[in-house]
C-alpha cells in the first residue's frame, strides 16, 4: 500500500512528511490547544476577588521588594534557631512537664535555656513561665544588678510606663521599689532627632552608676527604636567610663527583628516577654533573662529565692511544649509582624498621618507608631482594629486606667493569648499627641484586612 505523504514548505525549503508524522503533528496541536483552554478555564474558574480596597492593594504591590527582604531575614534567624535546637539535642521527652518543685523535668528547662542562650549569643539564659510579663523579667534583671547606694542610669530617655513604679518614680509606696531600697535614678534625655544623645552619654556615667538601662524599643515615646549597632556603641561608651557598670537591655519587641541580639554585642543582661516576639504567638505566658552567667543567676534568684536559682520550678507539659514550639516559630511570626508594620506605615502615610518609622524604612522592632492627633481618632482606630480581631470582635474598646500606666490607655487586642502583642493588636495612651502603637500579626494579610476598616473610620472623622 502506498504511504500517504504531505509536502510542507517553509523558508524556501520543502520537505515531505509521512502520514504518521502528520498524525503526530495533529495530536501535538490538539494537546497544545487543550492545555491553553485549561489555563484560560483555570484563570476564570479559580480567580479570587481581592478583599482589599485600592489603597491597601496598591500598598501591597509597592512593598513586594521589602517583603522579600523580610523573608531573607526570617531564613537567617530560623537557621540560628534550628542549629541551637540541634546543639541542645531537643527531643520530645523535654515536653513532659513537671509538678511540685519541678525537679524531674527530663532536662527540659536546661535544654530550653541552652538553646535560647545560643540563639541570642549569651552565656546563659533563664526562660520560664513564672515570669508574669516583660516588666517582671526586666525588674528581675534590674534587682540583680543594683544594690543600696547605687545608681540606675536610663540612657535612652524616660523608660516605658510600667517600669516607673519599679524604679520608684511614682506610686507603689511600701511595695519595694528600687528607690525604697536606696537606689538613685537619673536619665539621659534623647537627642533632638529622637535618638541617643551620644555627647551627653559619653559623660553621663559615674563611679556610683551600678547599672545602665537601655530600652531598645520606642515604647510609648515618639522616638527612634535603637538598632543593635547603636546599642553596641552605647555599651562601649558606658564601659569606657565605668567597666563595672552592668548594662541591662529592655529587649521587648526587638527579638528576631535583626540577625543579632544585644547580648551578642556586650550587654550584660537583656530581658523580655514570651507573649511578645520570642513566643511565636503560641507561648501562653512567661518571659526570659539572658546574658552573662553571673547576672543571669542573680536574676533567677530574684525570680525565686537565693539558693534556688535556676534548678527548680514546675511547668506543665503542654506549656513546656508551647515554649519550645513558640521559640521555633518566632522568626517567622516576627517577619509577618514586620511586614504588617510596613503596610500600616504605607497606608497611613498615604492618608496624611505622620508615621514612625516612616514608610519603607528598615524596622528595628515590631512597633509602628502613627500620630493621629486627637482622642476621637485614636479611639476610632482601635475600634476598627478590634472589629477584625478573631476574639472579642464585638467588644468596643474604651479608654481606662490600667495597672502600671500613668495615663488612660485604650487597647485593641482580641487575641488568643491575653495581652499578646505578637498577634494583631494596637494601643495608645490618651494623651497628646494621641499616638497609636501597632504591633503583631500571624500574617501581614490580617493587618491588610484591618486597615480597610481603619481607613474608613478615620475618613468619617475628617
Amino acid at each position: 500500500m502506498a504511504m500517504a505523504t504531505l509536502r510542507v514548505q517553509s523558508g524556501g525549503f520543502s520537505s515531505v512528511l509521512s502520514s504518521s508524522s502528520v498524525r503526530l503533528l495533529r495530536s501535538q496541536c490538539v494537546r497544545r490547544v487543550a492545555v491553553q483552554q485549561l489555563r484560560i478555564h483555570a484563570r476564570t474558574e479559580f480567580s479570587i476577588e481581592s478583599p482589599y480596597g485600592p489603597q491597601v492593594a496598591d500598598a501591597v504591590k509597592a512593598l513586594r521588594p521589602e517583603f522579600e527582604d523580610v523573608d531573607t531575614l526570617v531564613a537567617v534567624n530560623l537557621n540560628r534557631v534550628i542549629k541551637a535546637y540541634a546543639n541542645a539535642r531537643v527531643g520530645s521527652h523535654h515536653f513532659s512537664g513537671t509538678t511540685g518543685y519541678g525537679h524531674n523535668d527530663a532536662g527540659g528547662r536546661e535544654a530550653l535555656d541552652q538553646a535560647f542562650a545560643e540563639i541570642v549569643g549569651a552565656e546563659a539564659a533563664i526562660v520560664r513561665s513564672q515570669f508574669f510579663s516583660g516588666t517582671h523579667a526586666i525588674a528581675c534583671a534590674l534587682y540583680a544588678a543594683l544594690r543600696p547606694g547605687g545608681e540606675l542610669l536610663a540612657v535612652a530617655g524616660a523608660p516605658y510606663d510600667t517600669l516607673e513604679e519599679v524604679i520608684g518614680l511614682r506610686g507603689s509606696a511600701g511595695e519595694g521599689s528600687l528607690k525604697e531600697f536606696g537606689v538613685s535614678y537619673r536619665e539621659v534625655p534623647l537627642a533632638e532627632d529622637g535618638g541617643l544623645d551620644w555627647h551627653k552619654l559619653s559623660q553621663a556615667v559615674k563611679p556610683e552608676t551600678q547599672c545602665a538601662l537601655i530600652q531598645r524599643s520606642c515604647g510609648y515615646s515618639w522616638r527612634k527604636t535603637l538598632t543593635v549597632a547603636e546599642i553596641q556603641r552605647a555599651i562601649e561608651l558606658i564601659k569606657a567610663q565605668n567597666p563595672d557598670c552592668v548594662i541591662v537591655v529592655d529587649n521587648c519587641y526587638g527579638e528576631f527583628v535583626e540577625a543579632i541580639e544585644p547580648t551578642a554585642v556586650g550587654a550584660d543582661l537583656m530581658a523580655g516577654s514570651l507573649i511578645k516576639n520570642p513566643g511565636g504567638t503560641i507561648a501562653p505566658c512567661g518571659g526570659y533573662v539572658a546574658g552573662k552567667s553571673k547576672w543571669v543567676q542573680a536574676a533567677a534568684a530574684r525570680l525565686c529565692a537565693p539558693g534556688i536559682g535556676m534548678s527548680a520550678g514546675s511547668t506543665p507539659g503542654d506549656v513546656m511544649r508551647l515554649l519550645f514550639q513558640g521559640l521555633f516559630l518566632a522568626p517567622q511570626m516576627v517577619g509577618e509582624s514586620i511586614k504588617g508594620t510596613l503596610l500600616v506605615a504605607e497606608v497611613m502615610a498615604a492618608e496624611g498621618f505622620d508615621c514612625r518609622p516612616a514608610p519603607r524604612v528598615r524596622r528595628n522592632d515590631i512597633i509602628q507608631a502613627v500620630q493621629l492627633g486627637s482622642r476621637d481618632r485614636l479611639l476610632a482606630f482601635c475600634r476598627a482594629v478590634q472589629k477584625n480581631c478573631p476574639v472579642g470582635s464585638y467588644i468596643q474598646p474604651v479608654a481606662g486606667a490600667t495597672a502600671g500606666y500613668e495615663s488612660e490607655v485604650v487597647f485593641a487586642d482580641g487575641t488568643f493569648i491575653d495581652g499578646s502583642t505578637s498577634e494583631v493588636s494596637c494601643d495608645g495612651p490618651l494623651r497628646e499627641p494621641f499616638v497609636v502603637f501597632c504591633q503583631g500579626g500571624t500574617h501581614w494579610t490580617h493587618w491588610a484586612l484591618a486597615l480597610e476598616g481603619v481607613v474608613q473610620a478615620l475618613r468619617q472623622l475628617k
